[in-house]
């Protein structure tokens, strides 16, 4: 059996007595897109930062390529924290993309690509910038390299955000509801670069409420709902109808941004 790009196992969340991830068990294979949909505060950034480890998990575990991350959990449901060189091995794998683009204002595009590349990865400066601009040219923003953020669209800023994230070659990219800081004229030139990751065969976990996006690019949807995985499968078979009614309910909501033609 192939082994699953990510793998979470009963995964609890607690902020103080808020259960917000109630026993998530989620597979997500290698190559493939998922998406993560439900309502606000149905708990899916929270996973996401969990799948990242800027969160720590109350309980369960996740896996990334076989690798325990953070913490292994043995069949008393004893936790047991991995040593910092670990957990930075695993999560160096994992590249990550906010709401909030985060650039720094200082900073051009091309410095803000190529800052990790010199600080994390020590890589010369004339390397760290070949590369930089190899992944701004993929994001389309070759031309843009010498201007700060203040300047730029934010299109273009969440675009630099992605190329930052990609230069540090990531086997997989999460993305968290990347375009729900854009005017909805500057949401397709986002979404056409994750379609295009996707088409390349880059492991994606995103959170979106692009429907539309969602049903057309993802190989898997999870629906999340007070904190519980509720349904995930192929978008053919978690968009069939009829429904899980809950996951009616929450489309209802947002089947007017067009998603109705595709579903």
């Amino acid at each position: 059996m192939t082994t699953p790009a990510i793998e979470t196992k009963n995964l609890v969340k607690h902020f103080d007595e808020l259960a917000v991830l109630q026993g998530i068990d989620l597979q997500i294979a290698a190559r493939q897109v998922s998406c993560l949909i439900g309502p606000s505060g149905s708990g899916k950034s929270t996973l996401l930062r969990c799948l990242a480890f800027l969160e720590e998990a109350t309980g369960g575990s996740i896996e990334i390529a076989g690798e325990p991350l953070g913490f292994v959990e043995d069949a008393a449901g004893r936790r047991t924290r991995l040593p910092a060189a670990d957990i930075r091995k695993v999560r160096a794998r994992i590249g990550m993309v906010f709401q909030q683009f985060n650039l720094w204002p200082h900073m051009t595009a091309l410095g803000n690509v190529s800052e990790a590349l010199k600080t994390v990865r020590r890589l010369p400066r004339q390397e760290a910038e070949e590369r930089a601009m190899a992944q701004l040219q993929k994001v389309g923003l070759e031309s843009r390299a010498g201007h700060y953020p203040a300047q730029l669209s934010g299109g273009q800023q969440q675009r630099v955000a992605i190329a930052r994230a990609l230069a540090l070659q990531p086997e997989i990219m999460l993305f968290d509801e990347p375009t729900s800081a854009l005017d909805p004229e500057l949401t397709g030139e986002v979404l056409q670069v994750m379609r295009g990751l996707a088409e390349e065969g880059m492991t994606m976990v995103v959170v979106s409420h692009e429907i539309g996006f969602a049903a057309t690019v993802a190989n898997q949807i999870s629906f999340l709902d007070h904190g519980k995985l509720l349904l995930s499968g192929p978008p053919a078979e978690v968009f069939k109808k009829p429904r899980h009614a809950r996951l009616e309910q929450f489309l209802d909501t947002y089947l007017d941004r067009g998603a109705s033609l595709l579903l």
